[in-house]
């Protein structure tokens, strides 16, 4: 049941900024942090002591689970509330309140109109990822995944930059688009199921193993995989990004680089490789090639941008390929390392979409070229930005190291071109990440620029993901540890 606190408190939260908007300016974004706050106490809790709060494992045959709950729904179509939190799914989620935390300090300052019906999106963006990292009726599933891209929309097309309403329709367009070919694969694999087992049921327990005739599983699988590798983003689906990330407001940058991009590789892990184990074998060649293609493609292109925060968007899909090579070597250290990525990741990432925001919000601009010499005029913001761009390109002692490191190592197993070509990525991160730091930061300030540096919260939210991604670097077993139940019961291979 909690669960469904979990995210009780954050659509209540949010109903209650909207609700509190016109008495006080203030009041929506104190609303939002006891919230959020809340939240973050129990998930805490439910990682370091579940016990003081009456939680027990719980082993269904499908693995061990923290917390697994389930009520009838609509019991004559086989639709129920299962909620469930394993290993992985604990990590997700607390990455997921962490980063909300983050993306309410990104706000703080920022958002000046209509603050109530900000926060209301903002929480309800969140609640929804919650309902995805723990959904376990397909359906269900589904209705969280359709949740947390409505208020998003409403982010970026709202308070968003010059193009925001054409930005904002094509994220909908394309993950709409695909969850609904998502959603036609669910009831396609629904009705298989009925067909072999005159059951019907959208219990992922029970799909698990389902007998699917041959001539169709794939198509069924491609359902799957289209709309988590759009959500990932992969190359050919990851066109919406950039346009999303480079008009979103700085908080919505954080959810969506942070956050909504490993709803995505969750999907694969959780749901398409298990459900789908022999056709995602066959596949698994072309999307280990996707990933490469998407890690050297897009970091090529990212050398080629001017706009500050497309780059580092094109950055993100680039490195979100490391997860797709890892999920599709399918082994220990290959999953394992895409794990850890996805983590380390949503930290690095947030980091530089909150520092490219917060300079847009100073100087307004993005472009490069007018940028540079802000190392004087802002030491603060220039050594976060240094940090977290090293930790990017997989400085050693880092967590982006470990699962990027992690998932070559898996990835050689399986093909040693694949793994070449991947580990070409690292080098061209390497060069465009430091002309990032020049143009930026060094050299002279032609357009003297003055402006404040990081202000008290904003050097706290990035202490808190330089400390995260520290740990993660430095003692990365305590989350392997966490993760590998769930990836065994996953038929993972372990050695």
């Amino acid at each position: 049941m909690i669960l469904v606190w979990l995210m009780l408190i954050l659509f209540v939260g949010g109903i209650g900024a909207w609700l509190t908007e016109s008495r006080s300016p203030e009041l929506p974004r104190v609303i939002a942090l006891f919230a959020i706050g809340l939240d973050l106490a129990l998930v805490i809790l439910m990682l370091v002591a579940p016990g003081a709060i009456g939680l027990t494992p719980v082993d269904n045959g499908q693995g061990t689970w923290l917390v697994l709950f389930e009520a009838e729904w609509i019991p004559r179509f086989g639709i129920s509330f299962i909620f469930g939190a394993d290993g992985l799914s604990m990590l997700l989620i607390f990455l997921t309140v962490f980063l909300g935390m983050i993306s309410l300090g990104a706000a703080w300052h920022e958002i000046k109109e209509r603050s109530g019906f900000f926060y209301f999106n903002l929480l309800w963006t969140l609640a929804g990822v919650i309902g995805v990292f723990t959904s376990l009726d397909l359906f269900l599933f589904f209705f969280f995944w359709e949740v947390m891209l409505i208020p998003m929309y409403f982010i970026i097309a709202i308070w968003g930059h010059e193009n925001k309403e054409y930005a904002a329709m094509k994220f909908f367009i394309f993950t709409q688009v695909t969850g609904l070919l998502m959603l036609l694969a669910i009831l396609v694999l629904v009705f298989l199921n009925y067909q072999s087992s005159e059951v019907i049921t959208f219990n992922y327990f029970e799909l698990l193993g389902a007998d699917l005739p041959e001539e169709v599983v794939m198509w069924v699988m491609l359902g799957f995989f289209i709309a988590f590798a759009t959500k990932l983003p992969a190359v050919p689906f990851h066109n919406w990004l950039p346009d999303a990330h480079s008009q979103a407001p700085t908080a919505g940058s954080v959810i969506l680089a942070g956050i909504l991009l490993k709803t995505g590789a969750y999907g694969l892990i959780r749901f398409t490789v298990p459900l789908f184990p022999e056709a995602s074998l066959t596949f698994a060649p072309i999307a280990m090639t996707l990933g490469v293609v998407s890690i050297l493609y897009t970091a090529k292109v990212a050398y080629a941008q001017n706009d500050l925060k497309r780059l580092i968007a094109y950055t993100s899909v680039s490195h979100m390929g490391f997860v797709l090579l890892g999920v599709y070597a399918w082994n220990a250290q290959a999953v394992q390392g895409a794990v850890m990525t996805m983590l380390a990741h949503g930290f690095s990432a947030a980091a530089l979409f909150m520092l490219a925001g917060g300079l847009q919000h100073r100087i307004h601009t993005r472009d490069l070229d007018k940028m540079g010499g802000f190392w004087g005029v802002a030491p603060k913001m220039s050594f976060m930005a240094l940090f977290f761009t090293v930790a990017a390109v997989g400085m050693p002692g880092l967590g982006n190291f470990v699962g990027e490191f992690l998932v070559l190592l898996g990835s050689f197993q399986v093909s040693i071109t694949a793994t070449a070509f991947a580990a070409l990525g690292l080098v061209v991160a390497a060069i465009y990440s430091l002309i990032v730091i020049q143009k930026a930061f060094h050299g002279e300030n032609t357009n003297n620029y003055e402006f404040a540096d990081l202000t008290f919260i904003e050097m706290a939210c990035f202490a808190l993901m330089m400390i995260g991604l520290l740990w993660m670097g430095l003692y990365p077993q305590s989350m392997l540890d966490l993760a590998e139940p769930t990836l065994r019961s996953l038929n993972v291979v372990f050695p």
